[in-house]
């Protein structure tokens, strides 16, 4: 099984693929070639723990056995950024884990991580270097939140307090913005196509993570099950997502992130193609900077879960 120590080496890789483009094997390296023929990309598989394809693109059936053999996933996504496919390494028959799984029918571990979520948004607003008096009022009803949920709370209470963070919490990162609300899959604005490519980006990494240890992840512990969902990565990317947040809100800050990169088609906004690397760039650049803490929470997670540990021993996700 991986360790975290063989994950900080890893790479994962975003390619944005062209017409006549292929990705194929030669020599221990994935190796994507252009219509011509002429090599584009080279990595060493043993570096690899994901690929995500960005479009269009032909595979060979020797690459995903290499993939299984050295253990990266291939993420096929659309040029919307809609995953349909992932291919490759994924551990099966952890059936004990799973046995845990579906025996589990409580809301605790649930309360401790909306209750990570709403810390993690508190410092990601501590994090704005010139706090004015409305940042730093949300600062303090974050705080009264968290402590809310040091107690045990019922499902819909949980869910309240939740839905109330989020009013606290979005209009006071975006501020620097034309905030209009947090409207996800509809794409009412550039603002929040934008917090759907970064949060798409972190889902799949998440969830990459939890097939190295073969948990079910259409089987959540506070996300319902819902058709196609993968409601376990829904629930432990959410302590996460202020890694999003910030890096969006930075990017507005810098000019990285402005109406003029997206398109509008019947009342949908999207991100004009060409745009599409840069994007990437600042968002990976963020999730990067975590990706050994995401790796060591999971993992911990699992050793945790499979432990039918205390909720008070489950471990957190610091947005520091």
């Amino acid at each position: 099984m991986l360790s975290a120590n063989d994950f900080s080496k890893k790479q994962i890789i975003f390619l944005f693929t062209k017409e006549g483009e292929k990705l194929s094997f030669s020599n221990d390296n994935v190796v994507v070639k252009d219509k011509n023929g002429k090599t584009k990309h080279q990595s060493t598989c043993y570096q690899l723990f994901m690929i995500c394809v960005i479009g269009n693109i032909s595979i060979t059936s020797g690459l995903i056995q290499r993939s299984k053999k050295f253990g990266f996933s291939i993420c096929l996504m659309s040029t919307t950024f809609k995953v349909y496919e992932v291919l490759g390494a994924r551990m099966e028959g952890n059936t004990l884990l799973r046995t845990h799984q579906y025996a589990y029918q409580d809301n605790e571990i649930g309360r401790k991580i909306e209750q990570n979520k709403i810390v993690n948004q508190r410092n990601a607003l501590k994090k704005i270097r010139s706090k004015n008096e409305y940042v730093k009022e949300g600062v303090g009803l974050l705080n009264e939140m968290v402590e809310k949920l040091d107690a045990t709370q019922d499902y819909l209470t949980i869910m309240g307090v939740e839905g109330n963070a989020a009013k606290v919490y979005f209009p006071r990162m975006f501020d620097c913005a034309n905030w209009n609300g947090r409207k996800p899959r509809i794409k009412s604005d550039y603002l929040n196509v934008t917090l759907d490519i970064g949060y798409t980006m972190l889902f799949n990494i998440v969830d990459a993570m939890l097939q190295v240890y073969g948990f079910d992840t259409y089987y959540g512990v506070f996300h319902k099950c819902f058709y196609m969902r993968k409601s376990l990565v829904c629930d432990l990317m959410e302590p996460m997502r202020p890694i999003i947040d910030y890096a969006v809100r930075k990017a507005i800050r810098l000019g990285q992130c402005k109406t003029d990169d997206f398109g509008l088609d019947k009342n949908r906004w999207y991100l004009e193609w060409k745009n599409n690397p840069a994007y990437i760039r600042f968002l990976m650049e963020a999730i990067l900077e975590y990706k050994d803490a995401i790796f060591l929470y999971v993992q911990q997670y699992y050793r945790f879960f499979m432990k039918m540990k205390s909720v008070e021993n489950m471990p957190l996700f610091l947005y520091e």
